[in-house]
């Protein structure tokens, strides 16, 4: 009776993948998300959810509002149906039908007439870039706003205007999603982004198709590691979910956060807190051995999420990818950060480059060599003339059950993927076994 069929390794993943096809799955996907108006609650961020759970099945979460969760509290839900400022004619000015930037994020309900002085108090825009409307909110602070372009905020010239903010602030729960693929190890690989933006594409529609799809692949082949996909609001979401997650985040062996990965800029890795942690340095050796322009920088306590794995109490070995940086593009937090900016190569360049570093994770393994004295003689096992090629000396000399392929690899500048096939030679003509004290726990 034959067995049945062996499921794909993640290696066997990365060298089957068609780079057009997932840029493209990727792109739809954040087009079909872009319309919808999202904030840390509220039905857009679940039907957001909704949404990502047609590319892999997620568990969607609800935590209720007052939720205390460390130093914080789950807020009320936030939920809007129209929001318009008119023209005493009822013609209206701006509208939100038009674009969700429109109104602040989390803004109180208000509806009235008001001075042209009082309104202008209550509009926010963006004189650097006067045709983009900016991103604005105010998740802990009641308060309503609107936000505009700046050729809009000036041509508001009338001495009133009816303002309608139709939004509730109400007992609700905070939700967010998560796929859980088991892998032979219960030790796991956590990857994080935030889905709580409204229609801004690369921060971080970009993310969340990047995770959806690397979870996709992941559920269907073989992998040493489990992997945790979360998608969840911006900081308190992270914040929630270690909260109810401790026993979780203590298997957690490596770890991504993901935003602004769409963007035709070089890619950017931020460190964990522990600099060196075995994610970091699988990064920087992928990057590297890539070629192509990059940037490494230390962790600092701000930007993403990754500030929240790796504070004080978990100090989780979690690094952030992105391409060009948060703030550092001018489209950011803008009405300009729309599907103009986003670029399928550049999308589907991120994903390969996380599937990369997830293959060196997975294969990063110690050895033994079976012989101790002297070298093996490769020539009449057939290796010799793979040795260069495949770093067969170097994994001989330093397989002590001390050193890891990925530390071999750094050492010796042979690629990790050659060395790893590399081992894969030796082992077949026994000259390396696995060092059995290496199992992942």
């Amino acid at each position: 009776m034959n067995s049945a069929p062996q499921r794909q390794s993640i290696r066997d993943l990365s060298g089957r993948l068609d780079a057009d096809q997932i840029g493209a799955e990727m792109h739809e996907l954040i087009r079909a998300l872009y319309p919808l108006c999202r904030s840390i609650t509220g039905e857009g961020l679940r039907e957001t959810l909704r949404i990502v759970g047609r590319t892999v099945p997620l568990e969607l979460r609800e935590v209720p509002t007052g939720t205390r969760a460390f130093d914080w509290v789950v807020p009320k839900e936030w939920n809007i149906k129209e929001a318009y400022i008119a023209d005493r004619s009822g013609r209206r000015i701006i509208d939100f039908k038009n674009c969700n930037l429109h109104v602040l994020g989390y803004s109180a309900p208000i509806r009235a007439r008001v001075s042209r002085r009082e309104l202008l108090e209550h509009v926010y825009a963006d004189p650097a870039h006067p045709d983009w409307i900016p991103y604005r909110n105010s998740y802990y602070k009641e308060q309503w706003a609107f936000c505009a372009s700046e050729k809009q905020r000036a041509a508001l010239t009338d001495e009133e205007y009816d303002v309608c903010i139709d939004s509730t602030l109400t007992d609700g729960s905070l939700s967010y999603g998560e796929a859980r693929l088991p892998g032979e190890s219960e030790r796991e690989v956590l990857i994080s982004t935030h889905a709580c933006h409204p229609s801004l594409c690369n921060d971080n529609l970009s993310g969340i198709a990047v995770a959806a799809l690397l979870a996709k692949h992941l559920r269907a082949i073989r992998t040493r590691y489990t992997y945790r996909f979360v998608f969840l609001p911006c900081t308190i979401g992270p914040i929630v979910w270690l909260s109810r997650n401790r026993e979780a985040a203590a298997r957690i062996d490596h770890g991504l956060v993901l935003a602004c990965v769409g963007d035709a800029g070089q890619i950017t890795y931020v460190r964990s807190r522990r600099d060196t942690a075995e994610i970091d340095r699988a990064m920087r050796h992928v990057l590297e051995q890539s070629g192509r322009p990059h940037e490494m920088r230390p962790f600092a306590p701000y930007g993403y999420d990754q500030r929240q794995y790796c504070s004080l109490g978990f100090n989780l070995p979690i690094g952030c990818l992105m391409r060009t940086p948060n703030d550092e593009y001018p489209e950011y937090h803008t009405s300009a950060d729309n599907l103009d900016l986003m670029k399928p190569e550049a999308l589907a360049d991120s994903f390969a480059t996380i599937l990369s570093t997830l293959c060196v994770l997975e294969d990063n393994r110690r050895y033994v060599a079976r012989v101790q004295h002297g070298e093996p003689h490769l020539g009449r096992r057939g290796l010799y003339h793979k040795a260069q090629e495949y770093g067969l000396f170097w994994l001989l000399n330093f397989s002590d059950g001390n050193h890891s392929v990925l530390d071999i690899a750094e050492k010796s500048g042979v690629p990790f993927e050659k060395l790893a096939i590399g081992a894969k030679l030796l082992q077949d003509v026994e000259l390396l076994a696995p060092d059995e004290t290496d199992a992942i726990r």
